[in-house]
């Protein structure tokens, strides 16, 4: 590796001073420029307070700010953060966790531009051309003009101002969903339509709507439906419109499918009338649509190919199988664009996503997913001198793809950019320029400087992450595995990419589900029969808003407003700010909007509550000394020891908040808003108002994401703890710290997408550490 340049001056730093956001106390440092820098600590530290609030904060809104006033208007308000001096900064880029949207026109392939750049291949040499690069896209409708195109039935459409501009497929929209009718719930093929062979509410014999098909003269009408020939079954069904003289006048035919789907499955449920909709819920599913199979497009977009192959089925390749396809294309003409679009598959390969295919959802990935697929787009890219900001980048990644990943960074380092990584990963913290690590602890006994020097001297260094740099794993010993009582079975699971797999889970044990990113892990847990008292803990956002705290998701603040009620002769409604004891100036929701005319508004802190939400008499109410704004300011360890303690017990409080201290959430404030929380932090919530239920099954998907390697250890002691109980824990895991202690490991593999999906190895830790063909035990294999 080559050695960057070191800092010879004030302008190769970024220098902080004083900084304050959320809990930093007081912070001063100098991170050199076009370095590696790995900000560590305990889970709550202030790492991110420290990196994306405050230094990428500040350089986004002084870019924001060379803005014109018009355009700024037009740009969110970013305020400024609590710091005394920052100097020194660039262009900030933060690459984070969050979802790339849950629009369902966003796919793998629009969110990389490597569709885009296909679509523009496609209309350079595919045959026979339907066009410009907008003909091949499933966004672009077709307009204006007039013409015909067979769907993929066979059937020829005449569509009204129809011309091959756009590539949308009529039916779906450029979905490639539809409702599809179950044609045996719409007619009863026994039946003559004189007979009631029709099952639409509103379709009776004798009824106007029945009219339409009884007298149209195209098949008999007192002959069972199941007997039409296949033209008079097409033409009742699927007939398209069509102009005829029936009825008594001149009159537009339609069959019942494409008539209903236009008079029904375009209306909202809601709208529709109650025998109609229990007709939708009874016939119609959402599916691939019919017309275009699922790939969104129109006809001619799929006609045109290239060497064989439309453009559809390029987007359904694993990246990797793609990339080698389009090694084997001789297009002279088109050479530096097929290079360009191998370069940015390549690069998919290079952060471990090879698997995935151009055509997936972007709201399918995982949040380490969507953060690598938002690396791609600057591994390419010609900027220098920029600051990169990553959010735990190594999330959701096998040990064996962490190197790959690592080489990425140091690859952007090496272009001359700032990289600043939160990381907790010793894999990762180990090709640091510089490590900073805050602490010593979280939330409030957090927020500060703890360590600032190289990997070797924080190895050296008494610091939580410096103790956990080097900690050695031991695999448990077979004879201390569980081996359960019974087995949970899977069956032919076949879900994604697994290959039919038939898999038994021992109840009564905490099992670990391995295997590199892709290899079908979620896939697995997805085909899990639930038990009657199963908790699924999954990687899904958590709804709320900023009024949405710990206290209102976990059911806390119910029993600590009832105490507060008791105690002062009051009704427990004062003590919610989104009920009775509301500050009126922001109706409880402790900032007040400012219009500031021509430009954008602004939130700013409340100036009658100063941010606390409650009116000011619900605050002269208290219990054990504290009043009801001071209570949700408490971390939940903290409020764990205050509701225990026998002159203000409320044991449903001291329970809850004992919760989350339990999955490593102790620093994390009552009143805290959820939109402040991490994915992390989020699904570890999740577990927590889970804890009561006293659940026999618990199914969690990569539950240590964004925890320290010191805490890990802590939901390690839970998972065992709820197993000592009685029940079965299931979980996704990369980490040692859960891998080592588990009573049963099921490593899929051996790769990822079409290369993964099956049991590559099964048993205790032991037994997958002494196989070899298993990436997992491979790894495994250092601790044995």
């Amino acid at each position: 590796m080559n050695e960057p340049a070191k800092p010879a001056d004030a302008h190769d730093l970024i220098s902080v001073r004083g900084a304050n956001e959320n809990n930093l106390r007081h912070v001063s440092l100098d991170i050199p420029k076009r370095r590696l820098t790995v900000f560590a600590g305990v889970s709550g530290s202030g790492k991110s307070s420290l990196v994306f609030d405050t230094v990428a904060a500040e350089s986004r809104r002084l870019i924001n700010d060379t803005y014109s006033t018009f355009v700024q208007g037009f740009m969110p308000t970013l305020a400024r953060p609590d710091v005394d001096a920052l100097e020194g900064l660039t262009t900030a880029i933060v690459v984070s966790q969050e979802q790339l949207g849950a629009n369902p026109r966003s796919t793998v392939g629009t969110a990389t531009d490597v569709t885009a750049m296909l679509r523009v291949l496609y209309s350079h040499i595919a045959e026979p051309n339907a066009g410009g690069p907008g003909a091949y896209s499933f966004n672009v409708p077709s307009v204006s003009g007039g013409g015909a195109i067979t769907d993929a039935r066979g059937r020829k459409k005449v569509l009204k101002n129809f011309r091959r501009t756009g590539g949308m497929c009529p039916t779906c929209e450029g979905t490639g969903w539809a409702g599809v009718f179950d044609v045996d719930e719409v007619v009863d093929a026994a039946l003559s339509l004189d007979d009631g062979a029709v099952k639409v509410p509103g379709y009776k014999p004798g009824s106007w709507s029945l009219r339409q098909y009884a007298d149209s003269g195209l098949y008999p009408t007192d002959v069972p439906v199941g007997e039409f020939t296949d033209e008079q079954r097409d033409l009742l069904l699927w007939a398209e419109p069509r102009r005829m003289n029936y009825l008594g006048h001149n009159s537009t035919y339609e069959g019942l499918i494409p008539k209903l789907t236009k008079s029904v499955l375009t209306k909202e449920r809601s709208g529709l009338q109650k025998a109609m909709r229990e007709f939708v819920d009874r016939a119609v599913t959402m599916g691939p649509c019919p017309d275009c199979g699922g790939t969104r497009l129109a006809p001619h977009a799929l006609e045109s190919r290239i060497a064989g192959k439309n453009i559809a089925e390029l987007c359904a390749m694993e990246v990797r199988e793609l990339a080698g396809w389009l090694g084997g294309l001789d297009a002279p003409s088109s050479a530096p664009l097929v290079r360009a679009i191998r370069e940015t598959l390549d690069n998919f390969v290079t952060v471990g996503l090879g698997y995935l295919t151009l055509d997936r959802p972007a709201s399918t990935l995982s949040g380490g997913e969507a953060q690598r697929i938002k690396m791609i787009r600057h591994v390419g890219s010609a900027l220098s001198d920029v600051t990169y900001v990553f959010d735990e980048p190594t999330a959701g990644l096998h040990p064996a793809d962490v190197e790959r990943l690592d080489t990425l960074l140091l690859r952007l380092r090496d272009k001359g950019n700032t990289v600043l990584v939160v990381e907790h990963r010793p894999q990762t913290i180990e090709i640091a320029d510089r490590v900073v690590e805050l602490g010593p602890g979280a939330g409030s006994a957090g927020g500060e400087i703890v360590f600032e020097g190289t990997v070797d001297e924080l190895r050296r260094a008494d610091t939580v992450t410096g103790r956990h740099m080097d900690v050695g794993y031991e695999l448990k010993a077979d004879a201390e595995c569980r081996p359960g009582d019974g087995v949970l079975e899977i069956r032919g699971a076949a879900t994604n990419n697994l290959h039919d797999l038939d898999v038994d889970v021992p109840r009564g044990t905490l099992t670990a589900i391995t295997g590199v990113a892709g290899s079908g892990k979620s896939s697995l847990l997805a085909a899990i029969e639930p038990d009657e008292k199963t908790v699924w803990v999954d990687q899904s956002p958590i709804s709320g808003s900023r009024r949405s705290n710990p206290a209102t998701y976990t059911g806390a603040l119910d029993p600590i407003r009832k105490a507060f009620a008791k105690e002062n002769g009051v009704k427990p409604a004062l003590f919610s700010p989104n009920s009775d004891g509301a500050c009126q100036n922001c109706n409880g929701a402790g900032v007040v909007y400012v219009d500031l005319g021509f430009m954008q508004g602004v939130d700013v802190p409340c100036e009658v509550c100063e941010g606390r939400r409650f009116d000011a008499a619900v605050l002269e109410h208290r219990f054990g000394g504290l009043d009801i704004a001071e209570v949700l300011d408490l971390p939940a360890a903290e409020a764990a020891g205050f509701f225990a303690d026998a002159d203000h017990r409320v044991p449903a409080a001291a329970r809850i908040a004992g919760y989350l201290v339990d999955v490593g959430l102790g620093y994390v404030r009552l009143g805290q808003p959820l939109t402040t929380l991490s994915g992390g932090e989020r699904q570890r919530l999740k577990l927590a108002s889970h804890l009561n239920e006293k659940a026999t099954l618990f199914v969690l998907d990569e539950p240590t994401t964004g925890l320290h390697v010191a805490d890990a250890g802590v939901l390690v002691g839970l998972f065992d703890r709820l197993v000592d109980a009685g029940a079965t824990v299931i979980v996704v895991e990369h980490n040692p710290a859960v891998i080592t202690r588990a009573d049963h490991v099921i490593d899929l593999g051996p790769g990822a997408g079409s290369d993964g999906g099956r049991v590559v190895a099964e048993g205790t830790p032991r037994d997958v550490a002494a196989n070899a063909d298993s990436a997992t035990g491979r790894y495994l294999a250092r601790f044995a």
